[in-house]
């Protein structure tokens, strides 16, 4: 019986303020993909932090994971002039990385908790909700 993918990796609990959405992809393509939609979108990729590969390289193992940075200086700047302490949490961020099932997913702040969190007005805050449309890029399948 198949049905939607489940809304928490396995592996995990619920955390208030993440958004989790599954990926078709395993990590490594996924954060492709993710990648191409941003720049795509005109927006910057600041870093790609591999987790993963850094553990590997003291003898650590850890499931494939990686962390992009990103954003657009457009959006998020009226943002921390505004609420200087939302630079904590910008730019944007979307961890990729593998579930406990094998499962890609990937996993970010959800822009409406991040606007109450930094009590931003909604038009300082709709430039944050581009994660929202970039992910969505991501997990749909062609076709879809």
């Amino acid at each position: 019986m198949s049905g939607p993918p489940p809304a928490t990796p396995a592996g995990t609990r619920p955390t208030a303020g993440v958004v989790h959405k599954r990926s078709p992809y395993p990590v490594g393509e996924t954060v492709e993909r993710l990648t191409t939609a941003v720049r795509a979108a005109g927006a910057r990729v600041f870093s790609l932090i591999d987790h993963s590969g850094e553990a590997e390289d003291v003898g650590l193992v850890l499931r494939d994971t990686k962390l992009l940075i990103f954003g657009n200086p457009l959006g998020g700047t009226p943002a921390m002039v505004a609420a200087p302490l939302s630079a904590i949490d910008l730019p944007l961020k979307v961890l990729v990385w593998q579930d406990d099932a094998g499962a890609a997913w990937m996993s970010y702040l959800d822009p409406a908790w991040l606007a109450a969190r930094h009590a931003l007005t909604a038009d300082l805050a709709a430039p944050l909700s581009a994660v929202d449309t970039l992910t969505d890029h991501v997990a749909a399948r062609p076709g879809d």
